[in-house]
């Protein structure tokens, strides 16, 4: 703790420990209630919409041309062209040295 120069009678403390929490088993209940409290409710989530999570109608599409679009055709296969070594036109010349 700070000493103080007030005489109030009071122990002061500076403002980083005063913003410090506590540590101790009333913090650990708090963080253990606050998870359980977490867990349960995804598990309330889960149970209450484990229905419609499992459900498999078969027109689930808005229209059967939406699913038409997954079945695409395979792509063309990627043929590479060979490799040409370019050449400047004749009269083109911008190298250094003279006209060929």
């Amino acid at each position: 703790m700070a000493p103080t120069t007030r005489t109030t009678g009071h122990p002061t403390v500076d403002a980083t420990r005063a913003r410090q929490g506590r540590l101790g088993r009333p913090i650990l209940f708090v963080l253990a209630f606050g998870i359980l409290l977490v867990v349960l409710g995804f598990f309330a989530a889960y149970t209450w919409k484990a229905d419609d999570l499992a459900s498999t109608e078969p027109n689930n599409a808005r229209e059967q041309a939406d699913a038409q679009i997954f079945n695409a055709p395979e792509p063309a296969p990627i043929n590479p062209q060979p490799y040409q070594k370019e050449t400047p036109p004749e009269g083109n010349h911008t190298g250094p040295g003279p006209n060929p």
